[in-house]
């Protein structure tokens, strides 16, 4: 008998008692694995997550969270065989698991790589710049975002095991947030190999990761308002966790993605003859039939022009014919199998919903033609091709989960826009056209419908990822149907997980919170220039003021000469005169920074490695000829680089002129060598 999935909660593997019941493989119908409803005590998984986990994960900066990921993700790599032959137990093919296992550990290394580049070396992050609260600058407001004291609790949908998973791991780790993962049953056999490599690895901290096997019976009943809860999965679902005590009045945050039925919109622009056409015949038939059409971005509905339904359809047609329906790992199969019988009779009987208003062009529910596998023990089940009859309700109301999709025609690109719309919400629309003023006026339309909107085209389409592919820097998730959540999108998906709180107090205050420096806080001016100091001796708030320098008429004659900026407020004294913002001759904006650079830079070698970029650059107030200027630079952040011998330092430049005016402000960005006594940061 097989083995029966086993749980990890606080820190062990957990043995259900029972024998559970069998996981078929999608292919042949035997027996994967044994699944339990009996589960660990999951009270006690929430508090260990918070108790041992939440700490242990939170005391880590966002660099050296970011780099555990990379080596989690290197370290799954090497088991990508063993993966690969459970995925092919699920239905899925060599390029469905590619999807799935290796899209779960590219999100891994996107994650870590976001949060290396655009996040600091800290445990806070400072939310856009401080906000002046008061006349004489002592009072200031400051947004950040700071990890809640939570779990982040997973309940993940079948069709992708892997994918599903660590694209709601990775940013709640970043975020600071220990996860428990609930998979969903039928494939939860692939999940519990993932997480095992994982934990056999010891590069997590204990208590970030657990595994909950089997029935979540009880889990939204110990969680509260430091909590988060991503769903994927049925709106039903959706809409009965939406409706628990502990999310209604207990402040518990839910994150939905659910049901959506996705369209793709052919242009009104596009012929047989153009390449718009080839590329979106391809594009539905690929989201028909990758992942066997289970994917909660598949396309449902194909809206095309009334002139072109014909056309379209005996094109997608002629492509479905040549689609080998067979067992996951036989080398001619391009598509598998739905993941279980059960699941196939579902969409069968939603091609029976749908055929109360449209027609059967392609395809035949009941019966397929399977390679390498039989088509009465696999759960195999052919593409399916619907035509809707003017005015179908039933295909924006019905999502059947499997390689199935409706044509839809239009006659204008208003009618398309709505007829988009009546899906209530989705993941992601397509639109296929090769018409700037079509993708402005369909994008616009249905923007607020959609998470996701992808204009394909024949400039883009060589490297475009397409329309059912989720990005780790794009956002995914969408409004109404499919569940109102947003996942992914980069930094954006971390700061999901945290709590943003606005802080008042004074610029020395804010500063020491949240360790960057902050106007009007305290500026340290010493004996050492502060390019002098490694990041062991460098500290928030040192800073060098400069001596004077005049700007000469010379200097800006030389420079226009020098540069060919011979725009006229630099070398015409009429033109000049006459533009009511200058009322003569001034130095060039560019000519200002680059003389401020000449009064802060200590020359000779040192820490400071290169500067590799100006940001927030601002000129405030012309500088005519014969203006004196000097510049105070002070370190505004340091940020040490893991697994470097260097960091970066962010400085806060102030260029003012004689009158003690500012004239420009930005910040410089250096490499600073981390010195002898640095410990890894």
């Amino acid at each position: 008998m097989s083995e029966v999935l086993e749980s990890y909660a606080q820190g062990s593997w957990f043995t259900p008692a029972d024998e559970g019941a069998p996981l078929a493989d999608a292919n042949t119908g035997e027996t994967v694995a044994r699944i339990s409803s009996q589960g660990p005590d999951v009270a006690a998984m929430i508090e260990y997550a918070r108790e041992v986990g939440g700490p242990a994960l939170r005391a880590l900066t966002f660099h050296q969270r970011a780099n555990l990921l990379k080596e989690i993700a290197k370290h799954l790599m090497e088991y990508k065989d063993e993966f690969y032959a459970l995925s092919h137990r699920t239905g899925a093919t060599r390029r469905d698991t590619m999807v799935d296992v290796d899209g779960g550990f590219g999100t891994l290394f996107s994650f870590s790589s976001k949060g290396r580049r655009e996040l600091p070396n800290s445990t806070v992050i400072p939310d856009g710049p401080p906000e002046p609260l008061s006349k004489g600058g002592t009072f200031v407001g400051q947004h950040v975002y700071t990890s809640r004291p939570g779990v982040a609790v997973q309940i993940n949908a079948f069709n992708f095991p892997v994918w599903g998973m660590l694209e709601k791991l990775a940013p709640a780790f970043l975020a600071g947030l220990p996860s428990i993962v609930k998979p969903a049953g039928q494939t939860a056999y692939l999940t519990v190999a993932v997480v095992r490599r994982v934990i056999e690895s010891g590069l997590l901290p204990e208590g970030t990761l657990q595994l909950l096997v089997g029935s979540h019976r009880g889990l939204l009943d110990n969680l509260g308002p430091q909590d988060v809860v991503g769903f994927t999965g049925s709106a039903a679902t959706g809409a009965l966790l939406r409706e628990h005590p502990n999310v209604i009045r207990g402040g518990v945050q839910l994150n939905v993605e659910a049901d959506s039925l996705n369209c793709s919109i052919l242009g009104p622009d596009v012929t047989v003859d153009d390449p718009e056409f080839d590329l979106y015949v391809k594009q539905v038939v690929t989201e028909m039939t990758v992942k066997a059409g289970q994917k909660c971005t598949a396309i449902r509905r194909v809206i095309v022009p009334t002139a072109m339904a014909d056309a379209v359809t005996e094109a997608l047609t002629a492509r479905l014919a040549k689609v080998v329906v067979g067992a996951a790992d036989h080398p001619d199969t391009r598509m598998g199998a739905l993941v279980s019988l059960d699941q196939r009779e579902e969409v069968r009987k939603a091609v029976r919903a749908l055929r109360a208003s449209s027609e059967l062009v392609f395809g035949d529910p009941e019966r397929v033609e399977v390679t390498g596998a039989a088509d009465d023990t696999g759960a195999f089940l052919s593409p399916i091709l619907l035509r809707a009859a003017p005015g179908a309700k039933e295909p924006h109301e019905i999502e059947a989960f499997g390689p199935v999709s409706t044509i839809i025609t239009y006659d204008s690109v208003a009618e398309a826009v709505e007829l988009a719309a009546r899906g209530q919400g989705s993941l992601v629309g397509s639109l296929v056209t090769h018409d700037e003023d079509v993708a402005r006026e369909v994008v616009l339309g249905t923007a607020p419908w959609h998470g996701r909107i992808l204009v394909l085209d024949r400039d883009d389409a060589k490297e475009s990822t397409g329309h059912g592919s989720p990005l780790p820097v794009l956002v995914h998730g969408g409004p109404g149907r499919a569940g109102g959540g947003e996942e992914l999108g980069g930094v954006r998906g971390v700061k999901h997980h945290m709590q943003r709180t606005a802080i008042q107090g004074s610029p020395d205050m804010i500063t020491a919170i949240t360790g960057r420096w902050t106007t009007g806080s305290r500026r340290e001016v010493g004996d050492v220039h502060p390019f002098r100091k490694d990041l062991t001796e460098l500290r928030i708030g040192d800073t060098i003021a400069s001596a004077e320098r005049r700007v000469t008429r010379a200097d800006i004659d030389h420079f226009a000469e020098f540069t060919g900026d011979t725009f006229y407020a630099h070398t015409d004294e009429e033109a000049a005169a006459a533009n009511p913002l200058f009322g003569g001759i001034v130095a060039h904006g560019y000519l200002v920074v680059s003389l401020a650079a000449g009064l802060f830079v200590d020359p000779a070698p040192g820490p400071v490695l290169a500067n590799f970029g100006v940001d927030n650059l601002r000129f405030l107030t012309p500088v005519k000829e014969d203006a004196v200027i000097s510049v105070t630079l002070t370190a505004k952040q340091i940020t040490p680089r893991t697994n470097a011998d260097y960091g970066e330092v962010r400085w806060d430049a102030l260029v003012t002129d004689q009158d003690g005016e500012p004239v420009a402000t930005y910040d410089v960005l250096t490499l600073v060598d981390k010195g002898e006594g640095a410990t890894e940061g």
